[in-house]
């Protein structure tokens, strides 16, 4: 699983795998899922995460910068 938060946003995604083919499925205004094609959870993200989630209890974490491909 890999965490990733942007605080500037306050956007979180935690990331469960990976697939060619995502389908998005909002929960609610703040709150989407990726599924794969297969129906198999890859992600969640979380729109003004700080309001939903005790980001103490994720944060903090190892934060690795990666390359930004252009």
């Amino acid at each position: 699983m890999r965490i990733s938060y942007d605080p500037k946003y306050d956007i979180l995604y935690l990331k469960f795998g990976n697939a060619e083919k995502v389908i998005c499925t909002d929960v609610n205004e703040d709150i989407t899922i990726d599924m794969d094609g297969e129906g198999k959870l890859i992600g969640i993200e979380v729109l003004s995460a700080s309001e939903h989630i005790d980001l103490s209890l994720l944060l903090p974490v190892e934060i690795t910068k990666e390359a930004i491909r252009q």
